[in-house]
């Protein structure tokens, strides 16, 4: 089903926090992802932060399409563009949503828009590092976190801002494309992505690709779509049309990690997506990430995270 892509935006918009993430979706289309992308606003036209306008602006719709991911883009200076008529129409509106099945998503200070609309009440959230202040007011009960790069709280999802907005777009398009779309569009941006809604560090899904060799490319879009399977280095070497050797070097220094580590970092990653299962034993975990047992598992575990399995299993 087609996903339904909503940014919203309110006069004196700040124009990186709104194309950024647009741009990271309409790019995503580009490279098959089923999904239309709508901007609106409570007016057809509207100035930005840079001057510029924005018109031909949809209205605020009513009703959605079932499923919609709704993404708020910030403002450049909150405290008197928020005051407006108009940012007080998306509040009106973003209320009315509260209770549908839709995904909302923020953008630097577009947080302060869901605080006021009532997302946030008791939700795990952050926004831009300037105004985090401004959310805890807003939004009294909401657990504002100030270390992150973005955070998702299941249907809402919030972001620290402005280059910011580039990596939520990347993980939502990750969460509903997958790894290897997302890792294609990340690439066409030039950029390392991050992933983590909980972690600050590179999402090992997307790390290693801020390279522009094809050949490199294509093997670690292989391993990425299939992470599990018993890739022999001929099999790589076959797909890049090189030799073993050549591609162990080229891999090396242009991905800056070893065909084999990038390989069980991808393993790891997948386990941790597994442990969120309280059904599936050990064993099966290993097996689905491609591990020869559960002993193995364990090992290469040891070597990416601090805690066991099954203590991280409980911890999250």
């Amino acid at each position: 089903m087609t996903l339904a892509v909503i940014f919203v935006v309110t006069p004196n918009v700040l124009l990186l926090d709104y194309a950024g993430p647009a741009e990271a979706m309409r790019m995503a289309t580009e490279a098959g992802a089923d999904l239309s992308i709508t901007t609106c606003a409570p007016v057809p036209t509207l100035a930005t932060s840079m001057g510029v306008s924005l018109s031909g602006l949809a209205p605020l719709p009513e009703p959605l399409p079932d499923d919609a991911l709704v993404i708020v883009a910030g403002n450049a200076q909150e405290e008197l563009d928020y005051a407006r008529p108009e940012a007080q129409a998306v509040v009106d509106w973003l209320a009315a949503l509260r209770g549908r099945n839709v995904r909302l998503a923020s953008i630097c200070s577009g947080a302060l828009l869901l605080a006021r609309a009532g997302w946030l009440d008791g939700r795990a959230c952050t926004t831009h590092h300037g105004v985090l202040a401004l959310l805890r007011q807003s939004a009294p009960t909401a657990r504002v976190m100030d270390d992150r790069v973005f955070v998702d709280d299941g249907q809402v999802v919030t972001s620290a801002g402005i280059t910011t907005g580039i990596d939520l777009a990347l993980y939502l398009i990750e969460h509903r494309f997958g790894p290897e779309l997302a890792a294609r569009v990340a690439r066409r941006l030039v950029m390392y992505a991050r992933r983590g809604p909980n972690d600050p560090q590179l999402s090992p899904w997307l790390a290693h690709r801020n390279h522009v060799h094809p050949a490199v490319h294509k093997v670690q879009d292989a391993i990425t779509r299939d992470p599990a399977r018993r890739w022999t280095l001929d099999a790589l070497a076959a797909l890049a049309h090189v030799g073993p050797r050549h591609l162990t070097r080229l891999f090396t220094r242009h991905a800056g990690i070893g065909v084999v580590a990038y390989q069980q970092a991808l393993r790891i990653a997948r386990a941790r997506q597994l442990l969120a299962d309280p059904t599936l034993s050990m064993e099966r975990v290993a097996e689905q990430c491609g591990f020869a047992s559960a002993r193995d598992f364990r090992r290469v575990w040891a070597q990416h995270v601090d805690d066991a399995p099954r203590a991280h299993r409980r911890a999250h």
